[in-house]
């Protein structure tokens, strides 16, 4: 297997072409990570949910994380991380056309208001369903893409199980780091 950089244009292909991703948040140190239904344009992904975790910590600390990804095969795949921040679009005249935007973006796509949108028990007591429109403004992109072509590889780079910082590494590994 042979793994790459993506060029920004390869990785913002794969954040237009796909919308499912895990969007990570955090709050007090702990870290949160949750599916995200998203849809991709003018360096942003815009979004929805209701009221619950992710809304309460972005509200909070608006610097996020989104990971999204195009598996084929565990030797081949396209992943993609964006850090970012997050924009509420509240409910308001002034953000009205910003709302509707982001509204015509997702419902583009099939199923758009999964998982955002489906009912859900909070301490024995149904979510509200009102939706948060959201945005996230990507101020940093990076991907990878894997393939299977191990002829790609310089015979000089492949891993041959039986050389030996490969059998010292995993030895060290299997007794605990640092030990010897």
């Amino acid at each position: 297997m042979l793994i790459h950089d993506l060029a920004r244009g390869e990785s913002i292909q794969l954040l237009a072409a796909v919308h499912l991703g895990r969007l990570a948040c955090a709050h007090g140190g702990q870290p949160y990570i949750t599916p995200l239904y998203f849809a991709y344009q003018d360096d942003c992904l815009y979004s929805f949910s209701t009221f619950g975790q992710k809304i309460e910590w972005m509200r909070a600390n608006p610097l996020v994380c989104v990971e999204s990804d195009n598996i084929v095969s565990p030797e081949t795949w396209t992943s993609v991380i964006v850090l970012g921040r997050y924009e509420e679009l509240p409910d308001t005249d002034d953000y009205r056309v910003l709302r509707t935007h982001a509204y015509n973006l997702l419902r583009r796509n099939p199923m758009w208001w999964e998982p955002g949108y489906v009912k859900t028990m909070l301490d024995g007591t149904p979510r509200a369903l009102e939706p948060i429109y959201f945005r996230i403004h990507i101020s940093h992109v990076t991907g990878h893409r894997a393939s299977a072509d191990a002829a790609a590889v310089h015979p000089a780079h492949r891993i041959r199980e039986d050389s030996g910082w490969f059998r010292r590494m995993f030895h060290r590994s299997s007794h605990g780091a640092g030990k010897p």
